[in-house]
C-alpha cells in the first residue's frame, strides 16, 4: 500500500470534494480516499497497481478539475 497526496485544483465546495471522492472511488487500485476541499487536496491510499495513480488522475481531470501537485 502506497499514501500519496494530491493536489487539486478547481474544487469550489464541499459537493466537488464528494464528486471526487465518488469518482476515486471505483477506480481499479484505490484502497481508499480522504478529499479536502478546504486544504485543495486529496490523501489517496493505492494498493500498489503500476497504474492506479494514473488512473486516478484521469478519473479526477475527466470532469473538469485539475491534479496539479503529487506527493
Amino acid at each position: 500500500m502506497t499514501t500519496r497526496i494530491l493536489k487539486i485544483e478547481g474544487m469550489r465546495c464541499e459537493g466537488c470534494a464528494e464528486t471526487i471522492k465518488a469518482l476515486a472511488e471505483v477506480v481499479p487500485g484505490v484502497s481508499s480516499i480522504l478529499v479536502s476541499f478546504a486544504a485543495g487536496e486529496a490523501r489517496v491510499v493505492l494498493d500498489g497497481r503500476a497504474d492506479a495513480e494514473d488512473r486516478l488522475v484521469r478519473a479526477i481531470e475527466k470532469p473538469g478539475f485539475r491534479v496539479v501537485g503529487r506527493r
